[in-house]
C-alpha cells in the first residue's frame, strides 16, 4: 500500500508543478500590471514605471522565459511567491488568509461528506419510502441553488432565528466579534462565526454525496455477496454496513477528490458573504489587480486542496480496496 501511495503522491507533485508553471505563464501573459502605473495621478515617467515592474519582475519587457526562471528560483530557494504591483510580499499576505480557507474547506468537505454518505445510505436502505422521497427533494433543492444565494439564506434565517430568541445564537459577519475575558471566550467567538459559513459549504458537499452514496448503495445491494450474508442470517443493517457500504465507498473516495476543487471555488463566495479575509475573496481582488504573482498564489493553493483531496481519496481507496494493499 505505502508504494502505491508513494507512487501516486509522486505523479501528483509532477502534477502540481505543471499546473502552476502553467498557471504562472497565463497569468504573466493574460494580466498587465503596467496598465496599474500608466493610470496613476499624477502620472509616472515610464523610465520610473519600467525600474518598478523590473524590480518586482513584472516588466513585459523582459521575456516570459526569463520572468518564469527568476519566479521558480525565488520559491525553489527562498520560498518566495513574489511582489505584488505595489511591492508587497505575496508570502506576507497570504499567510493568515491560507489558514482561514483551510478552516472552511477542510470542515466544509469533511462534514458535507460525512453527511451526504450518512444520508445517501440511510436513503438507501428506504428506497421510495418516506425519508427516501423527503432526502432526495431536499438535495436536489440544495443543489439546484447557487452558493451565493444558499448564503443570503442562511443569513436571513439567522437573523430571524437571533430575534425570535432573543439571543445571538449566530454570528456571521467576519472571522471574530467581540467576546468576554473567560478563557475559552475567543474560541467559542470563533467557533460560532464559523458555524453559517461552514454550514454553507457543507450543505452543498452533502446533497451531492448524498444522491452518490445513495445510487452507489443500492446497487451493491442487489449484488450476490450482500443476498448470500442475508441468506446466512446476518441482519440487515449489518449486512449493509459490512458489505454494501465498504464497497460503495471506493468509487466515493474518487468523487471527493474532484469534488474538492468545487469547494474551493464556493468558498470564494462564502467569504465575500460573511466577511471573511481567505484566499478566494484574496484571488478574485488579485485578477481585478493584474497581480500575477498573487493569481499564481492563489491557483497554486487551489491545486494543492483539489491534489490533497485526491490522496485522501486514495488513503480511502488503499484502506477498503483489499486490491490496492498488493500492489
Amino acid at each position: 500500500m505505502y508504494r502505491y501511495l508513494a507512487r501516486r503522491l509522486a505523479g501528483y507533485a509532477v502534477l502540481l508543478f505543471v499546473a502552476v508553471s502553467l498557471t504562472y505563464l497565463l497569468a504573466a501573459t493574460a494580466l498587465d500590471p503596467r496598465s496599474l502605473y500608466e493610470l496613476r495621478n499624477p502620472p509616472l515617467e515610464p523610465a520610473a514605471i519600467e525600474a518598478s515592474l523590473a524590480a518586482y519582475n513584472l516588466s513585459d519587457a523582459v521575456p516570459l522565459a526569463e520572468r518564469y526562471r527568476t519566479w521558480l528560483t525565488g520559491i525553489v530557494t527562498d520560498w518566495d511567491w513574489g511582489r505584488t504591483p505595489s511591492g508587497a510580499s505575496v508570502n506576507e499576505q497570504i499567510g493568515g488568509r491560507i489558514w482561514v480557507s483551510l478552516r472552511l474547506v477542510t470542515l466544509g468537505s469533511v462534514l458535507g461528506t460525512l453527511a451526504g454518505v450518512a444520508l445517501g445510505t440511510w436513503s438507501a436502505v428506504r428506497q421510495h419510502k418516506a425519508g427516501d422521497r423527503l432526502v432526495t427533494v431536499a438535495a436536489l433543492v440544495v443543489i439546484s441553488t447557487p452558493t451565493l444565494v444558499l448564503a443570503v439564506v442562511l443569513q436571513i434565517v439567522a437573523v430571524q432565528v437571533n430575534r425570535a430568541t432573543g439571543v445571538q445564537i449566530f454570528e456571521f459577519l467576519g472571522e471574530s466579534g467581540a467576546h468576554g475575558d473567560g478563557a475559552l471566550a475567543a474560541f467559542g467567538d470563533r467557533l460560532q462565526h464559523l458555524v453559517l459559513p461552514t454550514l454553507t459549504l457543507a450543505a452543498g458537499q452533502a446533497a451531492f454525496f448524498s444522491r452518490v452514496q445513495r445510487g452507489l448503495v443500492l446497487d451493491t445491494l442487489g449484488e450476490s455477496y450482500v443476498r448470500a450474508a442475508r441468506a446466512k442470517g446476518l441482519r440487515r443493517s449489518v449486512a449493509v454496513r459490512r458489505h454494501a457500504l465498504r464497497t460503495a465507498l471506493v468509487p466515493t473516495g474518487t468523487y471527493f477528490a474532484y469534488t474538492v476543487a468545487t469547494l474551493v471555488l464556493g468558498a470564494a463566495f462564502v467569504e465575500a458573504v460573511y466577511g471573511w479575509h481567505g484566499m478566494g475573496v484574496y484571488g478574485v481582488g488579485a485578477i481585478a489587480g493584474h497581480d500575477v504573482h498573487a493569481t499564481v498564489a492563489v491557483a497554486a493553493f487551489g491545486a494543492a486542496c483539489v491534489l490533497a483531496g485526491a490522496l485522501l481519496a486514495d488513503l480511502l481507496t488503499a484502506a477498503l480496496d483489499p486490491r490496492v494493499r498488493v500492489r
